[in-house]
């Protein structure tokens, strides 16, 4: 069965549609306006993704061209509107964003995963240079939050601010915790030599395999609350 268009709309596709429905408008004014309103916090803005997306979005009938326009010695532009469809593949696609969690993979998670393989000092000063880079990001998220509010822009065009701040806050006060479990040893680390090369585990550790034992059955009997006899 084939997908209805819209089904996997990209973030810039999405952000795309939703500026047609505002106003019509050629893929350079989108760009600007984009930019202008900080959107490349969110997702990838680049002019060539863009024209590609709007060209996309034409030839699934969400989109369509108006007309063309010339200004001064600038090459002719394109404006486009949203169709019909392209206002119902928007709507729909926002609802299964905001609905259901979905797995998105960022990359942090995997260093943290294999942290294990660097000595603990390094580790430590590694996610210590991360808190900083995102306490400048709380800065300029509490700084833009700050401009909206006294502008009185309404909350529902800037609450994914809030959103950014809370997350940030939180990963924060985590990587803080988990300092302070590395310096003191309550967060056991492995072993390394004068030269850096990791030490033989101890046998009988459990290691990567930690979650062999952890069967869909098992997982079942956890969210239920339940007890399991499972051995590790």
């Amino acid at each position: 069965m084939s997908k209805q268009p819209g089904a996997t709309l990209t973030p810039l596709a999405i952000s795309v549609l939703a500026l047609l429905e505002e106003d019509r408008m050629h893929p350079y004014e989108m760009y600007q306006l984009l930019l202008k309103r900080r959107k490349d916090n969110l997702l990838k803005i680049r002019p060539g993704s863009l024209y590609h997306t709007v060209t996309r979005l034409a030839e699934q009938g969400l989109v369509q061209a108006e007309g063309t326009e010339r200004s001064g010695n600038r090459p002719e532009r394109t404006t486009y509107r949203i169709t019909e469809a392209g206002t119902a593949a928007l709507r729909t696609r926002i609802a299964e964003i905001i609905r259901r969690p979905i797995r998105e993979y960022p990359i942090f998670p995997v260093g943290l995963a294999e942290a294990h393989n660097v000595p603990v000092d390094e580790v430590i000063a590694l996610i210590t240079e991360r808190i900083g880079w995102l306490d400048n990001d709380i800065t300029e998220l509490e700084a833009i939050r700050e401009w909206a509010r006294s502008h009185e822009v309404p909350r529902r065009y800037w609450m994914v601010i809030d959103y950014l701040l809370g997350l940030t806050r939180h990963e924060v006060t985590w990587l803080r915790d988990l300092i302070e479990e590395l310096r003191d040893g309550s967060l056991p680390w492995l072993e390394f030599d004068e030269g850096g090369t990791r030490c033989p585990e101890k046998t009988g550790d459990l290691g990567h395999d930690w979650g062999a034992a952890l069967t869909d059955d098992v997982l079942a009997e956890l969210r239920k609350g339940g007890t399991t006899t499972a051995e590790l």
